[in-house]
Order: C-alpha cells, then structure tokens, then sequence
C-alpha cells in the first residue's frame, strides 16, 4: 500500500471518530440555525460598513461608534448561541486531533519512530513554528 492510499485510510478513519461525528453534526445544526446564520450574516454586514466608515477621510466618529456598539452586540449573540458554542467545542476537538497527525507524521518524517513519537510538541521545547525548527524527537 502506498503512501497516498494509507492516507486515505487514514482520513476513513478521521471520518468515523466520534469527535468528527460531533464535529459534522454541530456544522449541519449551525448551517440549520436560522437566527444564528441571520446574526452571521448581520456581522458581516456590519464590520462591512464599519470598515468603509473608518477608511473614510472623513470620518464620523459617531457613526464608527455605533457600528462598533453594534458589531460587539452582534458578535456576543454569535458567541453565545447554543449551536455556536458546540461547533466551537467541536472544532477544537477537530483541531486537535489533526494537529496530533500532523505533528506524529512531521516527526516520521524528520526521523523519528512514528510508534514512540508523541502526539504534541513538547509545550516547553516547541515554539509551535517548524519554520525555525531543528526537528522533532
């Protein structure tokens, strides 16, 4: 089996963990939310005219006022949205899961024994940016 084909398997796998079962379904309930994708839709109206306003020479700073007020009001009934706050939890588990692939398979590839490498960086070694990094393991 190649490479490219276990990858595949392993993104069969992702798909049946439950943490992207929890992931898929919070996304659909998002998607089916109506207010909340109205309050979306709003925001991005909002921090739109918000932007214009600001990039204005002449700026109404009472106008930027508003919108801004506005915009934080939207922003909290965004965050604080049931159906938001499980996508959130759900994505972070996501997240998670993959930077730990990532990281095993970074380690695999500079080296390392994919059966012993850990699932994360070292949180004193590992300033999070392999850009400047001299391996893992």
């Amino acid at each position: 089996m190649s490479v490219i084909e276990m990858t595949r398997e392993l993104g069969k796998a992702l798909q049946e963990d439950e943490r992207y079962s929890r992931y898929r379904a919070a996304k659909l309930a998002n998607d089916k939310d109506e207010n909340l994708q109205k309050n979306i839709a709003e925001f991005n109206r909002t921090k739109m005219e918000l932007n214009i306003e600001m990039a204005k020479d002449d700026k109404d700073t009472d106008a930027i006022t508003r919108l801004n007020s506005k915009l934080n009001s939207i922003y909290t009934e965004v965050t604080e949205n049931p159906n938001m706050v499980a996508f959130e939890a759900a994505s972070s588990e996501i997240d998670d899961i993959l930077s730990s692939i990532n990281y095993i398979v970074t380690c695999a590839a500079n080296g390392g024994d994919p059966m012993t490498c850990p699932d994360s960086p070292p949180v004193s070694e590992c300033s999070g940016s392999c850009a400047t990094c001299g391996g893992c393991g």
